[in-house]
């Protein structure tokens, strides 16, 4: 049994650790109810990288910068052992601003352009993570409220393509015009990333200053976890584990083995 703890904690500091989607920041790219693996060794090694945050490794090794584009694990904000997970827009020295929902960086405006709209069933995940926000609606607001051809209850939302200045695409959700769609300049300070959710009218990321339970601020890169790697798992979250045959119903089995 000590052979085997050792085992496993080597493996989760510095090979892969499981993290799983709580929420609906990542959209459309992550679900809630997602497991996935991230990699340790794409950006090197903190107290960050061990269970619990031991501060064992001082300081950082074998430090990486991340790719812009990358969707990165994280602790965040200073003092918090929480894991957050989020795309990294921009690095250091660069200067990031949305304006009426248009991101910028370095000045220039990044490509976004509209596709078809991203529709996903309404799940027990979505309910459970509606409830515990005072009753709001799974869909956030009842004009994404739809039907599938099925009669089930399914989420429309807009979606966009944006193309970063590397070449990296990726989607992104756009549901209105809020405070957040128009920020001042930030300027990444040397020896951090600045983070942003997919979804980004749900997302409390670094347009919003540190603090427990709301933004994540400048994210040091000393406090990255590692880079999203490969999908392990996926329930809807309609499985009982007293009921062992909804283990297998409640899998989103199209989704296992998805790579990032």
């Amino acid at each position: 049994m000590v052979k085997l703890a050792v085992v496993v904690f080597i493996f989760r500091s510095f090979v892969f650790s499981p993290f799983s989607i709580p929420s609906e920041s990542m959209l459309p790219r992550l679900l809630i109810g997602d497991y996935l693996l991230a990699a340790k060794w794409s950006y090197g090694y903190s107290k960050y990288s061990l269970p619990f945050s031991l501060p064992i490794i001082p300081g950082r090794i074998l430090e990486n910068t991340p790719d812009r584009g990358d969707i990165a694990v994280f602790k965040a904000p200073p003092g918090n052992d929480v894991d957050y997970i989020k795309r990294v827009i921009g690095l250091p020295g660069d200067q990031i601003q949305m304006n009426s929902g248009q991101l910028f960086i370095n000045g220039e405006a990044v490509p976004k352009r509209k596709i078809e709209d991203f529709v996903i069933p309404v799940t027990q995940n979505m309910i459970d993570a509606s409830n515990a926000d005072a009753g709001i609606s799974p869909c956030k607001a009842p004009q994404f409220e739809d039907k599938a051809a099925d009669g089930s209850d399914v989420c429309r939302y807009p979606r966009f393509v944006e193309t970063l200045p590397e070449g990296k695409s990726y989607e992104v959700l756009d549901l209105a015009m809020t405070p957040q769609d128009s920020t001042q300049v930030f300027t990444v300070p040397a020896g951090h990333v600045f983070m942003m959710g997919d979804n980004r009218d749900n997302s409390e990321d670094s347009r919003f200053p540190a603090e427990v339970g709301g933004g994540v601020g400048m994210v040091p890169i000393e406090n990255l976890v590692g880079r999203a790697q490969i999908m392990m798992w996926s329930t809807d979250g309609s499985s009982s584990w007293l009921l062992p045959w909804t283990w297998f119903t409640a899998a989103r089995w199209d989704r296992l083995g998805r790579t990032f």
